[in-house]
């Protein structure tokens, strides 16, 4: 379980980075971090601090993929964990 705990708060991390760096990197016109990185950092673990940090910063807000999205994988991750937690 500690184990466990350290990577989420790992890929958290990440994924606040990642989506704070994308907003500015927005705002600068710059390259920007594909759509489909953001996902796969949120399905890896990182979904509810990339949503938390969206909503702060208002970055992707608009964008019904993300808004939808995001609580999705967090509602499937939730189910994941609690399977986990009842089969042990």
């Amino acid at each position: 379980m500690k184990y466990f705990l350290i990577y989420l708060a790992a890929v958290s991390l990440i994924a606040v980075i990642m989506t704070v760096s994308d907003k500015s990197r927005a705002k600068k016109h710059k390259r920007r971090i594909a759509e489909k990185t953001l996902f796969s950092t949120a399905v890896l673990g990182g979904s509810a601090a990339m949503y938390l940090t969206m909503l702060a910063v208002r970055h992707k807000t608009k964008h019904k993929r993300f808004m939808i999205g995001l609580p999705l994988i967090m509602i499937v991750q939730a189910i994941a964990i609690a399977f986990v937690i009842n089969r042990t």
